[in-house]
């Protein structure tokens, strides 16, 4: 039985999730640190609240709406996805599509069947199973 567990716990994909989870945190603190540092009071700078919006307050028939707090939670969110896509997100997509090209995607032929995209080299669709004469790429092309 604890062998069992053993197994699982070293097993690559659950000591990657771990190790995953825990540098997130790690970047989290990061990125919520530069936002409170300094693009909330940039804001604060633009509207004139010194980036606190915590006590501003609504009442409605003696009830009172504490929207400051939700108005510093939703800038906190769109400024920390903003952090994230341009500073990791977009860089990442740049560097995987510069050094890890996409391959090229083997040439397709309808089938004469059902018209469905199979490869020139099928013999058989997978989509209804028809029989089909197998093709070169030179001879499709």
């Amino acid at each position: 039985m604890l062998k069992g567990f053993r197994d699982f716990m070293m097993r690559g994909n659950v000591v990657d999730m771990a190790v995953g989870v825990v540098i997130g945190a790690a970047f989290t603190a990061v990125v919520t640190g530069f936002v409170s540092a300094f693009l909330t009071p940039l804001v604060g700078v633009v509207v004139g609240a010194a980036g606190d919006f915590s006590s501003y307050k609504a009442t409605v028939a003696g009830v009172t709406f504490p929207y400051g707090q939700f108005l510093n939670v939703l800038i906190a969110f769109l400024m920390t996805a903003a952090v994230l896509y341009f500073c990791v997100v977009l860089p990442i997509t740049k560097a995987t599509a510069r050094y890890m090209p996409a391959k090229p995607k083997a040439p397709k032929r309808p089938c004469p069947e059902c018209l469905t995209e199979i490869p020139l080299a099928a013999r058989r669709c997978s989509a209804c199973t028809a029989h089909v004469d197998p093709l070169t790429a030179s001879a499709g092309a």
